[in-house]
C-alpha cells in the first residue's frame, strides 16, 4: 500500500501502549510505575530512549529497561490481552540476556 508520498508504507501490525505491556508482562506492578519509569528515561526500544508511555510496541521490538539491579534486554513476542498468571506473561516476551558468569550452557552435543 503507498502512502501520500507514493512511498510503500510499512505493514502494521498489532500494537499496544509501551506502559500496558510492561504492566501485562507483569515487569511493572502498576501501570502508574510504568508509567514512571518510562517518563523518567529508562526505558529504550530498538535502542532508542524514549520518554512517553503512549509510545506503541509490538511483536519484533527489543526493550532494555532496568529492574532491580540488573538491566533487562527483552523481545517482545506477543502482546497480551489482560494481566494473566506470571506463566502467562512468561510467553509475551524473550529474554536475550546471556547467561550469569559461573553458569555453564549445555553444549548442543550433550
Amino acid at each position: 500500500m503507498a502512502g501520500r508520498s507514493g512511498k510503500p508504507q510499512p505493514a502494521v501490525g498489532p500494537k499496544l501502549r509501551l506502559d500496558k505491556w510492561l504492566w501485562q508482562a507483569r515487569f511493572c506492578k502498576t501501570r502508574a510505575a510504568a508509567a514512571a519509569l518510562i517518563v523518567d528515561g529508562h526505558v529504550r526500544v530498538n535502542s532508542i530512549r524514549v520518554s512517553r508511555p503512549g509510545r506503541d510496541v509490538g511483536p519484533g521490538d527489543v526493550l532494555t529497561f532496568p529492574q532491580g539491579t540488573q538491566i533487562r534486554v527483552i523481545r517482545i513476542l506477543a502482546l497480551g490481552q489482560r494481566r494473566g498468571p506470571a506463566t502467562e506473561a512468561q510467553a509475551l516476551f524473550a529474554d536475550l540476556q546471556p547467561p550469569p558468569p559461573g553458569i555453564a550452557t549445555p553444549s548442543p552435543l550433550e
